[in-house]
């Protein structure tokens, strides 16, 4: 019998197709042909968080429900999977269901197999639009709040606006409403809700859009509130922008004219918006400002952005380059002190 030595493997010779998703800094579509390379160890996994993947896997057969794997799997320092862990993974799904990955469990099983060392819970807001989304590819019908929060926003006016009905709007159905923005004019409903919704509505439509796609003229709007925010509530619209890095890298300028970019800020854009961070001169904006916050700040965020591979190249050159500020070779130097005890 074949060993399976790969998560692709295992399903794909139970004759399950499957989906995986990035959960760990933006909820995200991994193509399958990245997936095995991945897998294969040839690629660095594309969006690490503190030293992990964390991903989902949605599999099923014809005419069944889904089931869903919540996996969080370290990584060796080039950001390739570490096999050890992956095996020991497979090994334990093998002994609890042999070679058929939706084999009916007991409770016991269930209760067991649940909490094992490489399972993890998504945030609130990263479960409701991962539901919305995969629900949105395998083509089903969106939750129960998808109907209320889409005719919340397409009435939504100044009158609504000041009644209490945004109360009863559910996280999972904003995000439904927010993975079909090319749907049923939603697009210009939540671009227009910017005008009169309470903050907490906002705050939880822009948790949903740092997921998604958003349209040149939605973002427009986002960024003029962004402008117009108090420095409180500036990484609630910052995060939305996500999926606009030259948005956000005007907003990043504006930020550091006005002296605005403080540690939630800065998080916000490592966190979500480390896309923006590619273009140098943004990146030279942003390091400067963070050489100014404590040192064991600076290191934290500097290690969690040089993890990711499209920036690691770029932020290694930095590190080197001699056109920077006394604050920012300083930072540095405290880094490699903190790296080299």
């Amino acid at each position: 019998m074949t060993q399976l030595e790969t998560l692709s493997q295992f399903l794909d010779t139970a004759n399950t197709q499957f989906q995986v998703y990035d959960l760990g800094r933006r909820v995200a579509n991994i193509d399958p042909v990245l997936f095995s390379q991945i897998e294969a160890l040839n690629t660095p996994y594309p969006y690490p968080i503190q030293g992990h993947a964390q991903f989902a896997i949605v599999f099923w057969r014809e005419d069944q429900p889904p089931f869903i794997w919540f996996l969080k799997l370290p990584l060796d320092e080039r950001g390739l999977l570490s096999p050890a862990q992956r095996s020991q993974f497979i090994k334990m799904i093998l002994e609890a269901l042999g070679r058929d990955p939706t084999k009916a469990l007991t409770d016991e099983e269930q209760e067991r197999y649940a909490n094992h060392p490489f399972s993890f819970k998504p945030s609130q807001e990263k479960l409701a639009l991962f539901n919305a989304l995969v629900k949105k590819q395998l083509s089903q019908q969106a939750s129960a709040q998808f109907e209320y929060a889409a005719q919340y926003f397409a009435q939504l006016d100044e009158t609504q606006a000041q009644s209490d009905n945004w109360q009863q709007l559910g996280l999972q159905g904003i995000a439904d409403v927010c993975v079909r923005l090319d749907k049923f004019d939603h697009d210009k409903h939540i671009n227009a809700s910017f005008s009169f919704a309470p903050l907490e509505v906002q705050a939880a439509v822009c948790q949903c859009l740092e997921h998604v796609t958003i349209s040149n003229s939605l973002a427009e709007t986002i960024f003029d509130k962004l402008s117009a925010a108090d420095i409180e509530h500036k990484h609630i619209y910052l995060r939305a922008l996500s999926s606009q890095p030259e948005l956000t890298q005007k907003a990043i300028k504006q930020l550091v004219n006005f002296q605005q970019l403080d540690e939630n800020l800065l998080i916000t854009i490592a966190a979500r918006s480390w896309i923006a961070l590619k273009d140098d001169a943004t990146r030279k904006l942003y390091l400067e400002v963070l050489a100014n916050q404590p040192q064991n700040f600076f290191n934290q965020v500097f290690a969690d952005i040089v993890a990711i591979p499209s920036l690691r190249e770029s932020l290694l050159l930095d590190l080197r380059s001699t056109d920077r500020s006394a604050t920012l070779s300083s930072a540095i130097g405290g880094l490699f002190r903190a790296v080299s005890q």
